[in-house]
């Protein structure tokens, strides 16, 4: 393939050219990474097989790997979906448009390909300006799953985004870095209860403020048990991951750093701020402790910059698991494919 464009946004609006050129390329079966409040998305035309064939293509994706399809409108929830609960609708109205993903069944123009061979999609109406515009000038839902090679971090700026697709791509539509810094919520309505199979920026806690109880899946703390289906992105085993290995580690904040300290050969530190100071390893801070949205939007980029270190291992510092942290701490031990060392 050619180089990737780098399209910038004048105003994030339909008659931005930059828009303009990117809903061109989606209408014509092509790949646009755009920026969403989440993570960049690697966008497609969801109802084109073959667009979103190129997808998994670019990703190295498992094709049993369901995608996530976003609208501009709450209205086109009914293009893509075949019953709409009063449950989603609540919801909906609570969260939407921003970072929560509902998985409902499917409306027969979904395409196999796009759903990952299941009988339910997941359907999202993102904050963010740019990728709303861009959803609405190409006048089609977007298939859009984290715009990386599968398994590794996914990308909260336009640069770490090349840094993976150059040349697998058509463009980039490059907004700035993400708000939130992980990908969204994703909620099953499909089956008895409400079931969340991914954390993100909308907690269980409000989840359940608006439609009651909700259970959680077992593989939002747990590797999904062997031959088990993925019912929505991030539930496989080993995600998010650098190059190098990474550890997490259970201690208070003097325990970890002595921990880390101690160890002998290359060794780094994924860590708060507030640790910097005690360690003597080279180290990377994912954000504030006690601020779970400063760590998930430093998570990633700091995950990236770990294969910098020169190290054989990083030892991570395990985040608080309320609120928002449930999602770091999700995304923190699939980076680490479950390993974790308690003090």
């Amino acid at each position: 393939m050619h180089k990737t464009e780098h399209l910038t946004i004048e105003k994030p609006d339909v008659q931005d050219s930059g828009i303009q050129r990117a809903a061109a390329i989606l209408r014509d079966g092509g790949l646009v990474a755009i920026p969403t409040e989440t993570v960049y998305g690697l966008a497609a035309d969801a109802l084109n097989p073959q667009a979103v064939g190129r997808i998994f293509e670019a990703k190295g994706r498992p094709s049993d790997n369901p995608l996530i399809v976003h609208i501009a409108h709450l209205e086109h929830i009914t293009n893509v979906a075949r019953t709409v609960p009063e449950s989603a609708d609540k919801l909906a109205k609570a969260f939407w448009p921003g970072p929560l993903t509902m998985v409902l069944p499917k409306a027969s123009g979904i395409p196999d390909k796009t759903s990952g061979g299941l009988d339910t999609v997941g359907i999202r109406l993102p904050s963010h300006p740019v990728a709303r515009a861009v959803i609405e000038a190409a006048g089609v839902p977007l298939a859009a799953p984290s715009a990386n090679l599968s398994g590794s971090p996914s990308p909260t700026t336009a640069s770490h985004v090349l840094a993976d697709m150059e040349g697998r791509i058509e463009a980039v539509l490059d907004g700035g870095p993400c708000g939130v810094g992980v990908e969204s919520t994703v909620l099953s309505l499909a089956g008895k209860r409400p079931l969340l199979l991914r954390p993100g920026g909308v907690t269980p806690e409000q989840i359940e403020s608006v439609i009651g109880p909700i259970d959680i899946h077992p593989a939002v703390y747990h590797a999904l048990e062997q031959g088990q289906k993925a019912e929505s992105p991030g539930m496989k085993y080993k995600h998010y991951a650098p190059h190098t290995k990474v550890m997490v580690v259970k201690g208070d904040g003097q325990s970890f750093a002595r921990y880390v300290n101690s160890q002998i050969g290359k060794v780094g530190a994924l860590c708060f701020d507030e640790d910097l100071p005690h360690l003597h390893v080279p180290a990377v801070s994912y954000g504030h402790m006690g601020q779970p949205d400063t760590q998930a939007q430093g998570l990633f980029d700091a995950l990236r910059r770990l294969d910098g270190l020169d190290a054989d291992v990083v030892y991570a510092r395990y985040p608080d698991v309320d609120g928002m942290g449930l999602a770091v701490y999700n995304r923190l031990m699939r980076a680490a494919a479950f390993e974790v060392i308690e003090l």
